[in-house]
């Protein structure tokens, strides 16, 4: 993953504040998914071996679309998990370093934050709503978007991202992002004057597109 996303990354990129309704999630997660508390021991503990941590990088993937019914024991150990490694950016940069569903996933998640953040812009909607005046459902986005831009837009795109995710369709979910960053990287070239935000986040998504491009490549 590139610095630069991971980097400006701020505040809980896990249980991000849901815009989209919680009754559009799946009630319940697939059968059998949780952590593995020998292993999450073994990790914290500087004792598990590299193919097991593997495997525990795959079971944290699988496990953090679901965070609204996450099981008490699997919940208790994620969260020593993040403690032992420094919080949660650190979580995404450990994921990251594991090929597969848990570097798509890591990927995912620090898009859906940037999204959540530059929903609290009011250039970055201003720039959005003037974008979609001109192209008012832009590739890959006229099933997620709703015809009114605010400032719920991006935080619905997260949450719909989210929600494939729970429902283990993985490669739509990339397929979403994949859309998401690719709109917002040309609103933000194509807007005139832009401030700040608006530019950083066009250099944040044209870094995270060709990220989760890469990951779901090789997936």
């Amino acid at each position: 993953m590139h610095d630069m996303p991971l980097t400006r990354s701020v505040g809980e990129l896990l249980h991000r504040r849901h815009r989209a309704s919680r009754g559009a999630h799946p009630e319940s997660g697939p059968d059998g998914y949780g952590l593995d508390s020998w292993r999450a021991g073994q990790f914290t503990a500087g004792t598990l071996a590299p193919q097991d941590e593997a495997r525990l990088a795959d079971e944290v993937a699988e496990l953090l679309p679901h965070g609204w019914d996450i099981p008490t024991k699997s919940w208790e150990a994620l969260t020593t998990i993040i403690d032992h490694l420094g919080g949660q950016r650190e979580l995404m940069a450990w994921l990251d370093r594991h090929p597969g569903r848990p570097r798509m996933i890591a990927r995912l998640y620090v898009l859906m934050g940037h999204l959540d953040r530059y929903s609290d812009d009011a250039t970055v909607v201003g720039a959005l709503r003037s974008a979609r005046e001109q192209d008012p459902f832009p590739a890959g986005l006229r099933d997620y978007l709703l015809p009114q831009t605010t400032d719920e837009t991006l935080g619905t795109l997260a949450s719909r991202m989210e929600k494939l995710l729970a429902e283990q369709r993985e490669a739509d979910a990339s397929a979403l992002a994949l859309a998401t960053t690719a709109w917002l990287k040309g609103v933000a070239e194509n807007t005139d004057s832009p401030g700040p935000a608006v530019l950083e986040m066009g250099n944040v998504m044209g870094h995270l597109h060709r990220d989760i491009e890469e990951s779901a490549a090789h997936r």
